[in-house]
């Protein structure tokens, strides 16, 4: 995938376990949030295949794009709310959109999922009155409230003190548990990273260079891992006792 003649992301190689929580970890401007667009098909690569439940979609016209992107909810980095909705506006907006679903209805829905991410009777209030880590939690309620196979997420800790990162934390591990649901989790926190993921992937390069456990990747001797992982500038700095032996 390039932009501008920038190449951003070649020759990558990833598949996502079901039912599982994935996190993909790397430098700013590597490409994780772009990875999540293609994912969703928001872009098209240049070159290769994107395959959702083994549908290729970068083969897909808009029709069968639009069917498959049901099946997903994403939460934004900003949680992307639109400020001059409400919080019951923004999470039914999508059911009022794309379904013929009853009102009644909608808001049950609505009530459910406020109630999942531990905010309700906050649905008549506007975006401006929420904190940062409320405004997170109506995001990702407007991502569960189709009932998405898979769920993403895009720096869902950025921008939060230490506790209310640690409560989106908890919040993902629930979210996944209760409704057994598919996440990726693209994050440069890594304590985040280690508390959320089952399953671990690094880009750098514009390549995949590690999959797998948490606990893989915590005793990876690699050295670009182990420069990312004890956030290092430079890879020459790594001491003797921390070279690959």
């Amino acid at each position: 995938m390039s932009f501008d003649g920038k190449r951003v992301l070649k020759g990558m190689d990833l598949e996502i376990p079901a039912g599982k929580t994935s996190v993909v970890v790397g430098c700013s401007g590597c490409g994780k949030s772009v990875l999540l667009k293609l994912i969703m098909g928001l872009l098209k690569p240049d070159q290769g295949h994107i395959l959702v439940d083994d549908e290729d979609i970068t083969q897909m016209g808009r029709k069968d794009l639009f069917r498959v992107r049901k099946k997903f909810g994403m939460l934004f980095q900003g949680a992307a709310l639109f400020d001059s909705m409400t919080v019951n506006e923004n999470i039914g907006l999508a059911l009022r959109e794309h379904t013929e679903l009853p009102e009644e209805e909608i808001q049950s829905r609505i009530k459910k999922s406020l109630e999942l991410v531990g905010l309700a009777d906050t649905d008549l209030k506007q975006p401006a009155e929420l904190s940062g880590g409320m405004k997170k939690r109506v995001g990702l309620a407007r991502a569960l409230i189709m009932d998405p196979q898979y769920v993403l997420f895009d720096e869902p800790t950025t921008g939060l003190d230490p506790i209310m990162a640690d409560n989106i934390n908890d919040l993902i591990i629930e979210t996944n548990r209760r409704l057994n649901i598919t996440s990726i989790v693209v994050t440069h926190d890594m304590e985040s990273a280690f508390k959320v993921g089952d399953y671990m992937a690094m880009i750098s390069n514009g390549r995949i260079v590690f999959t797998g456990s948490a606990k893989a990747f915590q005793k990876s001797r690699d050295p670009i891992i182990e420069q990312f992982r004890e956030g290092r500038a430079d890879l020459s700095a790594s001491s003797p006792s921390k070279k690959r032996k």
